[in-house]
């Protein structure tokens, strides 16, 4: 069943409608019964005294706070039995009223004059009521029992008129529900009535006894309140640490720093039996500053604060517990701004991490008129504060472990977690005229500048590249990095050709100048793209072929491509035969095929190029950049390259022994070059096959030592050192390539096949070629042109002066026993002035 709306509160005026009622019947009541027995005031040693002790008990007061009013529960019971018995009924009323008023003005903290005279009114209302029964009844000894049954019923009749007094008000007020509220908790109060009535009634006969039993009553008086008010304070000390348990533990289980205000305020609030209670967080990295506050009487949180932001400040300034009230006489200072916002006392403890305060915790207004905040108190809320701050820092841990858990650190961008994640929700709801693609962006040269310049630089130039992807990807992109140089944005397009030129548009915008330091860099980048659905329904799949589409972009002019399904059946072949590779070197499954080298002067065979070949068991012939690319990546390249040269230098052993030196030249990686153990190798091995080092030459990749000239330069120069020849393979397809001819300690370049094949019919390729020869005549270096096919090749070659000639248009690469027959049907000896050497017969 729905909970039924709670009334609107209604302003406290109204409690004179009760207490207009009761203060007009109590003032008649007095005039009758001083109309009726005019001596009453005779009486007045007596009053004086029962006022003393009226007053007294009033010390032992209970309180039982509902909703923003505190009801007390105080022995006054006993007196009453003495005053109705011995007193006439109008200075009881007197006496009542009398001892009320003073008890109320000295007991609150804020004088409200509407609960000061409803609490006068009521009073001297029911002990009225309470001195009619008695005066209409018979007049019994004090010791008859009809004595003791007037006196209860008549007492009982005033705490009946307390308690429904109280739910009157409370419902003029607050409301139905308030009124039965305050019923309910009336019934414990009409039992501790019962049980002061009968000890009221125990001191009655002992008076009547003998008079001097009012000194053993006094004693016996004043123990029972010290009794009732230690009792009462540890009552209050066990339901407080129940309720600072129950707290903490509900703080505790708070499984994050947003719902915790929603646990703690409302449970603060009422355990400290304060109006408000409030929680301020400063802001702090991402964040926002926080000021929640709970009140009596409200559902949910308010954004606001009844403190003073002054008072705030200096508790927060001082780093300890500031309480404001009249318990506080050190804060006395303070008292002003808390009047001038209608605030009775306030505690506030500042919630620590460390050294560092990181908000409050704060309590306004302690409920009930008798009532504020006490030293004791302070412990309390410091208690709890201590709790609320370890669950915010904990909720901000948990906040910050999982934003790193999904962000990258350097860019502050969503890393592949958080792409991936983001794919899974995008290709759910994809519209059937759209595509979800996926753009990867490859980042060229931030390896070079993280070696020349520091890693703070490289760091730099990506969060220049990523803060302008943000920029151009648009506000329906997602923008993440999940590589150390790759970037993806995810967005919707209309078509995967529409992606594609979107995917163009991106890279051009992205190559402008970017500042690192004091350099202003040119930043290139390849794009892969791939597209759902056409490409693949799994993020990671997505994400993988956009990767193996950037591969491939690196070496195309335009920088963008769209993934097809032969990207990934070379990646998965390569894949397939990583494992395969091993046990083909160890069990020397590699074969090593040779390739001539002719001068082209006098057609004379000067050596050979030593190229591995891999007849794989199951998939056949594999192309040599895939096994020495799974060799790169599955740190076998070292022993790839061992096999080679190896063989190499036992064919060139064998060829001396037979009277016919030829040099060998093996290809090698950049990698094998950043081994600083290579060099040794080396001079091993030509020592154990007793090979000059100048029949050696190690041909090198232009592309790749341009990207790491400075880390391969020191094992280039230990291996011209050791005599061997170095030959700059691919030359002319790198960049900057005729820069660096001086710097390298090479003795010969060898043309990359594609100006070569292309010289007959390109005049660029021509020209090409030209100006290599050229240069490297002028610097004293051997020209090596590989790729000859034709004989007008092979005269252009001649004419141009190239020296040496590597081609099908003498021989394609051949296994030893085919090379040993084509020695034997192809070659000829020949006497020069070196010695005998091979001499081609024709070039067919």
């Amino acid at each position: 069943m729905a909970e039924r709306p709670r009334a609107r509160p209604r302003s406290a005026q109204y409690a004179w409608l009760v207490t207009g009622p009761l203060a007009a019947f109590t003032l008649a009541c007095f005039a009758v019964f001083w109309a009726t027995d005019r001596d009453w005031y005779d009486y007045w040693p007596e009053g004086l005294l029962a006022l003393a002790g009226i007053g007294l008990v009033y010390v032992g007061v209970f309180h039982v706070v509902i909703r923003r009013s505190a009801y007390g529960i105080v022995l006054v019971e006993v007196p009453f039995v003495l005053v109705l018995y011995y007193l006439p009924p109008a200075m009881v009323i007197s006496v009542v009223a009398i001892a009320t008023l003073i008890t109320q003005v000295i007991r609150s903290a804020v004088i409200t004059p509407t609960k000061l005279w409803f609490n006068v009114a009521k009073a001297s209302a029911g002990i009225t009521l309470a001195s009619l029964v008695v005066a209409a009844l018979p007049h019994y000894d004090g010791r008859d029992p009809r004595t003791w049954l007037i006196l209860a019923g008549a007492l009982l009749v005033y705490t009946a008129t307390d308690v429904f007094s109280f739910a009157g008000v409370m419902t003029v007020v607050q409301g139905l529900r308030a009124g039965q509220d305050v019923l309910r908790g009336g019934v414990p109060g009409m039992i501790i009535a019962s049980i002061n009535v009968v000890i009221g009634l125990i001191f009655l006969v002992a008076f009547e006894a003998t008079h001097w039993s009012a000194v053993l009553l006094a004693l016996l008086v004043g123990a029972l309140i010290l009794i009732l008010r230690s009792f009462a304070e540890f009552f209050r000390q066990h339901r407080t640490l129940a309720e600072v348990y129950e707290l903490t533990k509900a703080v505790r289980e708070a499984s994050d720093g947003a719902g915790l205000p929603d646990v703690l305020l409302g449970r603060v609030q009422a355990l400290m039996r304060s109006e408000y209670a409030t929680l301020w967080l400063a802001p702090q990295d991402r964040h926002p500053e926080v000021l929640l506050t709970a009140r009596v009487e409200n559902k949910g949180l308010l954004d606001i604060s009844p403190t003073p932001a002054s008072v705030r400040e200096r508790a927060v300034a001082g780093g300890g517990a500031l309480a404001v009230g009249p318990s506080f006489v050190e804060t006395q200072d303070l008292r002003k701004p808390l009047r001038d916002s209608k605030i009775k006392d306030v505690l506030i403890v500042p919630l620590r991490s460390g050294q560092t305060t990181i908000g409050t915790l704060e309590v306004v207004n302690r409920l009930g008129d008798a009532r504020s905040f006490r030293p004791a108190d302070i412990q309390v809320l410091e208690t709890i504060a201590t709790h609320a701050a370890a669950a915010v820092e904990n909720g901000r841990l948990v906040d910050r472990l999982l934003y790193d858990a999904y962000h990258d650190r350097l860019t502050a961008m969503p890393n592949r977690r958080r792409v991936t994640d983001a794919l899974a929700e995008s290709v759910k709801v994809r519209a059937e005229d759209e595509v979800v693609a996926v753009l990867l962006f490859d980042v060229d040269g931030q390896r070079d500048v993280n070696e020349s310049m520091g890693h703070a630089a490289g760091d730099k130039l990506l969060a220049e590249v990523a803060g302008r992807l943000r920029s151009i990807a648009g506000p329906g992109a997602l923008v993440g990095r999940i590589g150390g140089d790759e970037f993806v944005v995810t967005l919707r397009a209309e078509s995967t050709d529409a992606t594609v030129q979107l995917a163009t548009e991106m890279r051009e915008q992205l190559r402008g100048p970017m500042t690192v330091g004091t350099l202003t860099l040119d930043v290139d980048t390849a794009v892969g793209v791939a597209v759902y659905p056409d490409h693949g329904g799994d993020p990671e799949m997505l994400l993988q072929r956009a990767e193996l589409a950037g591969n491939a972009a690196k070496v195309l002019p335009y920088g963008v491509q769209l993934f097809h399904p032969a990207l990934e059946s070379r990646a998965v072949r390569r894949l397939g035969i990583a494992a395969d590779l091993r046990t083909a070197l160890d069990n020397g499954a590699l074969d090593v095929y040779f390739q001539p080298k002719v001068t082209l002067t006098d057609r004379h065979l000067v050596g050979v190029e030593c190229l591995a070949r891999w007849q794989h068991p199951a998939q056949g012939e594999v192309a040599p950049e895939d096994f020495v690319a799974v060799a790169e990546h599955t740190g076998q390249l070292s022993r790839l390259t061992e096999v080679v040269l190896t063989e190499g230098l036992r064919r060139c052993r064998e060829w001396a022994d037979q009277d016919r030196p030829l040099s060998i030249a093996v290809n090698l990686s950049v990698r094998t070059l950043l081994d600083s153990r290579f060099p040794d190798q080396v001079a091993t091995l030509l020592e154990q096959y007793g090979v000059a080092a100048a029949q050696v030459t190690f041909e090198i990749s232009e592309p790749g030592m341009l990207n790491d000239i400075e880390r391969v330069l020191p094992t280039l120069y230990r291996l011209r050192d050791l005599g061997v020849k170095l030959s700059v393979d691919d030359f002319g397809t790198g960049a900057s390539s005729l820069s660096y001819l001086r710097q390298w300690p090479v003795q010969e370049v060898k043309i990359d096949d594609s100006f070569v094949q292309g010289m007959a019919t390109d005049t660029g390729d021509l020209a090409i070629v030209r100006a290599v020869i050229s240069l490297a005549r002028e610097f004293g270096l051997t020209v090596v042109a590989e790729g000859v096919e034709s004989e007008l090749t092979l005269d252009l070659l001649e004419e141009m002066g190239c020296e040496i000639g590597q081609g099908y248009l003498f021989s394609r690469p051949l296994p030893y026993e085919r090379l040993e027959a084509w020695f034997s049907a192809q070659t000829e000896p020949a006497t020069t002035d070196a010695g005998e050497v091979r001499r081609l017969r024709a070039v067919i």
